[in-house]
């Protein structure tokens, strides 16, 4: 009989699974953990060299307008000068005189006198309403008026035969009295006569209708053969004087001490017109007056401008930015505004001495276009006008004749 095999198969689960591998030897475990270890201790290397090169760089690396060289730039110069203190406000071009021309008698138009847009001068004849009827009724009036005074003529004459007679004692004293009240009558009738008369001449001129002032006429709103009325509203023409015009504005109630003493001492104030943008300086004048009374709704007061404006650069009602000159300071220090720049509330410049950019606070007051009045430094010290993005109190520094990029100049904060 053969053999019995005693070799054992492994026993297969009713789930058809096999048994689960042994657990991993230590050994194993403790060759993954120095594998670990050594890449960990392999990236902390590389990251500390790469940290050290980084920090050589930067230490070799030169600093921005310190030790690495001197920073180009442009200067200006503080001047001595005068300055002007200015108050600035919207104001309304406002002509002195303006006509607005109405009929005062019923009538046809026969005639306009005047084109449009036309300078007339005071007197010029404008428009012509048909005459006739008011002719007529003077020519009447004056009739009466010389029928009166011959009456009156011939009782003054009757006047002085009965004084001649009663100094004969020819006539009673009443007659005498009675004349003397006919003469009284008479003359009474004389001057109604001569109302009558002059209110008819009157009524003549009204049919002649003439410039009231010197002006320029708008557009014509009548035409011949239109019927205008005494008492409508119906406008004829318009006339705006624009040679001399005046520009109203307003000033905060604060400046009338400014203002107020430099009037009483009929001082000329000189103002500026600009047009809208404040950029272009249409016409100069000087200061007229000041209104009587403060506006309580805006603290403000009004104030009027008188310009020659010969050229007719104004136009009435444009608006434009006046500027008075209130006063002027006289040997100020002076410096580009650009050249200030700005910590917050504190202002500072840059002083070159030596080739060196030394920090100095100012103080800005008075500003007039690009110049500003300063206090903190003398006139002729020498200041730093761009590259204010590189400087550094003690910065060396280099002047440069060509121009700096505008990136350079911009303001900056103190370091």
């Amino acid at each position: 009989m053969p053999a019995e095999s005693h070799e054992q198969h492994p026993v297969v689960g009713p789930d058809h699974q096999l048994p689960a591998p042994p657990p991993p030897s230590p050994g194993s475990k403790l060759v993954r953990v120095v594998v670990w270890i050594v890449l960990l201790l392999i990236f902390a290397v590389g990251f500390y060299l790469v940290l050290r090169h980084h920090d050589d760089s930067s230490t070799t690396a030169p600093k921005r307008g310190a030790g690495g060289g001197a920073v180009a730039l442009t200067t200006a110069t503080a001047q001595k000068g005068n300055i002007g203190m200015y108050l600035e406000a919207i104001g309304t071009v406002t002509p002195v005189y303006t006509a607005s021309i109405t009929s005062q008698v019923t009538g046809p138009v026969v005639a306009v006198r005047f084109k449009e847009g036309q300078i007339v001068r005071k007197g010029d004849p404008l428009i012509e309403i048909d005459p006739r009827p008011f002719e007529a009724t003077l020519m009447q009036a004056q009739g009466v008026l010389e029928r009166d005074q011959a009456t009156l003529a011939q009782a003054t004459m009757d006047l002085n035969r009965y004084r001649d007679a009663w100094s004969r004692n020819a006539i009673p004293k009443q007659t005498l009295d009675d004349q003397e009240k006919i003469v009284l009558q008479d003359a009474g009738t004389v001057k109604n006569d001569e109302g009558t008369v002059k209110f008819d001449q009157i009524q003549v001129g009204y049919c002649h209708i003439r410039a009231p002032i010197a002006g320029r006429v708008g557009l014509r709103l009548v035409d011949p053969g239109n019927v205008v009325q005494a008492s409508g509203t119906t406008t004829l023409a318009v006339i705006t004087q624009i040679q001399p015009i005046t520009v109203i504005f307003t000033v905060p109630e604060d400046n009338l001490g400014q203002i107020q003493p430099r009037l009483r001492q009929q001082a000329k104030l000189g103002v500026d017109a600009y047009d809208r943008a404040a950029l272009k300086q249409i016409a100069t004048g000087t200061l007229l007056t000041l209104d009587n009374q403060i506006d309580t709704t805006t603290g403000t007061v009004k104030a009027r401008a008188l310009f020659e404006n010969k050229d007719s650069s104004l136009f009435p009602n444009e608006f434009v930015n006046a500027r008075l000159l209130v006063n002027t300071l006289q040997g100020a220090t002076l410096i580009p505004t650009s050249a200030i720049q700005h910590n917050g509330a504190a202002s500072f410049v840059y002083v070159l001495q030596d080739s060196t950019a030394h920090m100095r606070s100012v103080k800005p007051g008075v500003v007039e276009g690009q110049t500003t009045q300063v206090t903190g430094i003398n006139p002729g010290d020498v200041v730093a006008n761009s590259s204010f993005d590189k400087l550094q109190d003690n910065t060396k520094v280099s002047v440069s004749n060509k121009p700096i990029p505008a990136a350079a100049t911009a303001g900056s904060s103190a370091p």
